[in-house]
């Protein structure tokens, strides 16, 4: 029986206070995140059914935006529906947000924020051990000994690591494999014409509404409010895949930051808990201040609240269907794959020596052999090892 039919284990506040933490102590960006709200959600706690999570993490496959913060927001929606993902997905935001805003506003008036570096080395080598703990049970719990969702999950994962990218368009072909091979349609010609209408109507979609955007001639906060707008409405996977999006137009199209504030910006979003994603908060602030951070985090979070609400029902009535739970399963294999991948290519950019591979083997080690521990803690011994360890090799 559907966990979403049954009265809920756990209040609305419950869940508020939950994502607040996770929002505060999150590390280690959306492959960790959404790892740890299987762990606490549905093995731990068991407030979310396994079920109900699949669908969630399927839908923020699917629809564009940052992985965590839909699959937050649609947890939120499984029992206590609009108020209930409303409010999860402003308390999973929040911290993150307020955390930002404070370190633009000190590396506005002190000139930059170069501990960061020494930070991030210790860090980000710990994020990778974290993040490979977090793909390993998501794989277990999900894909378990089924060969057809393996053929998939190894697929997506060679795929993420050759491209560094996650390609979209294979979590929807995968689901549709799946579907039409454990569940075959009774009507594949009208599917396969209804299938062909959206995507005529969808293809020009994304460049043409970019180019009606980009025309607009507003202000500083409407030109802001525009362009990350854009962001949260046509960059799909998880928090990381913005970044390069961000670049094109705060840097080269805009001008509004030179590449080392960028850097710096994306370096904020690591070492900070919550979503990656909510860089933009930091970007906004070192554009216009508060109000542009406010209106930048907003105007990429709104598109993702209403790409998760408006079909979560749909998900909720028919996701018992064997069509549906068919490509519901194969878009969670890419998805999984897809995250697999991700810690290998994140991988080569933070394990960069040898102290921090040792670092990274630790973390593993460590959250391996005890299966407790609070990563918050894992992050603040990684970041004074950074600190330590940084000058000795950069001096």
């Amino acid at each position: 029986m559907n966990n979403a039919l049954t009265a809920p284990r756990y209040t609305l506040w419950q869940m508020i206070v939950y994502m607040l933490r996770l929002g505060a102590l999150g590390f280690g960006g959306p492959v960790a995140l959404v790892g740890y709200m299987h762990r606490d959600l549905v093995e731990d706690r068991q407030w979310i059914s396994q079920d109900d999570y699949k669908e969630g993490l399927a839908l923020a496959q699917m629809a564009p935006g940052p992985l965590a913060a839909q699959l937050g927001i649609y947890l939120g929606y499984v029992h206590y529906r609009i108020p209930g993902a409303t409010l999860a997905g402003l308390a999973f935001v929040l911290p993150s947000f307020l955390m930002v805003v404070a370190l633009g506003w000190a590396y506005s008036h002190f000139g930059g924020l170069p501990w960061m570096q020494a930070v991030f080395y210790g860090v980000g080598a710990a994020v990778i051990g974290i993040i490979a703990i977090s793909a390993k049970k998501l794989t277990e719990k999900s894909i378990r000994k089924d060969k057809l969702l393996w053929a998939i999950y190894l697929l997506l994962a060679i795929v993420t690591v050759v491209t560094e990218s996650e390609v979209a368009w294979l979590f929807i072909v995968s689901g549709i494999l799946v579907w039409f091979l454990r569940a075959p349609p009774k009507w594949l010609k009208r599917s396969g014409l209804n299938a062909a209408l959206a995507q005529a109507t969808m293809t020009p979609l994304t460049p043409l509404a970019g180019g009606w955007l980009g025309t607009i001639d507003a202000s500083m906060l409407a030109q802001i409010a525009l362009f990350f707008g854009k962001a949260g409405t046509f960059v799909f996977g998880s928090g990381l895949a913005i970044v390069p999006f961000l670049y094109g137009g705060v840097v080269q199209q805009h001008h509004w930051l030179n590449d080392k504030q960028f850097v710096d910006a994306v370096a904020v979003a690591m070492i900070t808990p919550g979503p990656v994603v909510i860089t933009v908060g930091f970007i906004g602030y070192l554009i216009a201040g508060l109000a542009g951070a406010t209106v930048a985090a907003l105007a990429t979070f709104i598109p993702c609240y209403l790409f998760t609400i408006i079909p979560a029902p749909y998900f909720k009535r028919y996701g018992r269907l064997p069509a549906v739970a068919a490509f519901v399963d194969g878009i969670t294999a890419a998805a999984i794959g897809a995250i697999t991948g991700s810690v290998i290519v994140l991988a080569r950019r933070s394990i960069v020596d040898i102290p921090t591979a040792l670092i990274a083997l630790a973390v593993v080690a460590m959250l391996w052999r005890f299966k407790k521990l609070q990563e918050p803690m894992v992050i603040a011994a990684a970041a004074l090892a950074g600190l330590a360890l940084y000058p000795l090799k950069h001096s």
